[in-house]
């Protein structure tokens, strides 16, 4: 996910102060907000999901554990525990690990739930594998997995140990969708086109498959590439590292932050079977080649450059309080541990910093992932320092 990152590390304060593009304002006294702490006792966590009958949260630690926070208590006995199958080898830094979850839509009644990780894998032109799985609770009790339940969906061989994605979730049609990077290294230079432009591979993709068919999963019949001209799994292309995404549950609007290489971060708002440029393009500029013909390629519909963070994270259309300013905005993160807002005004889309009130009384550095409850409520997965398994905590973002 993020680029260079021991030297941007020691940089991030000093240089995420400075906003200089128009469109990106800096600090707004319009919109504020506050935090507050649900819980802490967690270790870098990366998602969150919600159980839909007793509003149980389900957090996803990059480190393999799966904790579950019920009845304002955070239980002692992990959820599920896959840090055995994890390839996350390093004590500082990695992209690598349990990176996505998400709780089937059904799952009160048919107890599915399915995880993103990082698996070894057993050759030397590769790193490791990216692991789809689909695993069960107990029928008698949603808050215990059956670890035996595995049932492997997809697996991704992986190039480099970065750019994994790894969000999972499922969308307004009940299918599920997964994120998947370029395979790491700089410049998505494994190969001509690129990963991101090759639709012979599941690298640098938006996936959809459908789980509630087929012995694995089945290929929706209105999958871009359902009927051939590339992978069917393929919902969209031309990405380097899509870490987070989410729909807006009011219009369905698919929004994606991708990563950038060097120079812009991008938020997309995806449609079925668009192309979105990398690595022909970074940002709203060409890459690759430098005169590149941007032709049939969608752009973001907002960027932001190197002096104002580090590494964009995604986020949600806030769909909470109706009566709140911020009701309809795109709220997003930047891993420097920054929030913002996003809004279209008439036909540019403008990006604020998001006021945090009290927010000298939380030790995170580092933003890893936004989360949204049943009622459009908006959470924000931090951690204290960049090392994996970095103690962090869920805060509750309070609006006006």
């Amino acid at each position: 996910m993020i680029k260079h990152i021991i030297f941007i590390y020691l940089i991030c304060f000093i240089q995420i102060s400075i906003f200089a593009d128009d469109k990106f304002r800096g600090i707004q006294n319009e919109f504020m907000v506050s935090l507050e702490t649900v819980t802490t006792g967690i270790f870098s966590p990366v998602a969150l999901d919600f159980h839909s009958e007793d509003g149980s949260m389900y957090i996803a630690e990059q480190t393999g554990k799966v904790k579950v926070f019920s009845k304002n208590k955070l239980k002692k006995i992990p959820f599920l525990n896959l840090s055995r199958k994890i390839k996350s080898d390093s004590k500082f830094y990695s992209e690598r690990g349990l990176l996505g979850f998400s709780l089937h839509p059904n799952f009160s009644k048919n107890r599915k739930f399915y995880v993103n990780y990082s698996s070894d894998i057993d050759s030397k032109e590769a790193d490791h594998k990216t692991i789809v799985s689909e695993f069960q609770a107990s029928l008698n009790n949603p808050h215990r997995s059956l670890l035996r339940s595995e049932k492997i969906l997809l697996e991704i061989v992986q190039p480099e140990s970065n750019h994994n994605g790894g969000t999972i979730l499922f969308g307004p049609d009940k299918y599920l969708y997964i994120g998947s990077g370029d395979g790491g290294g700089r410049g998505d230079n494994h190969g001509n086109p690129g990963n991101g432009q090759n639709l012979k591979n599941l690298l640098g993709k938006i996936l959809r498959i459908d789980v509630d068919k087929g012995n694995l999963y089945s290929i929706p019949d209105d999958n871009p590439f359902a009927g051939g001209g590339g992978l069917p799994e393929i919902y969209a292309y031309g990405f380097r590292n899509p870490w987070k995404f989410s729909f807006d549950r009011v219009s369905g609007e698919l929004f994606v932050g991708d990563v950038g290489q060097e120079s812009f971060e991008e938020i997309n708002l995806v449609k079925k079977g668009k192309n979105y440029g990398w690595r022909i393009m970074e940002g709203n500029s060409c890459y690759m080649p430098p005169n590149c013909d941007p032709k049939g390629l969608e752009l973001p519909i907002y960027t932001y450059s190197r002096d104002k963070g580090i590494a964009v994270i995604g986020g949600y259309v806030y769909r909470g309080n109706k009566k709140s300013k911020l009701y309809g905005k795109y709220i997003f993160a930047d891993w420097s541990g920054k929030v913002y807002y996003l809004e279209k005004k008439k036909s540019t889309w403008t990006a604020n910093e998001l006021p945090v009130l009290n927010r000298d009384q939380f030790r995170f550095k580092h933003i890893n992932s936004l989360a949204e409850d049943k009622t459009g409520n908006l959470y924000l997965l931090t951690q204290y320092d960049v090392r994996i398994g970095s103690p962090g905590e869920v805060l509750k973002i309070i609006t006006d």
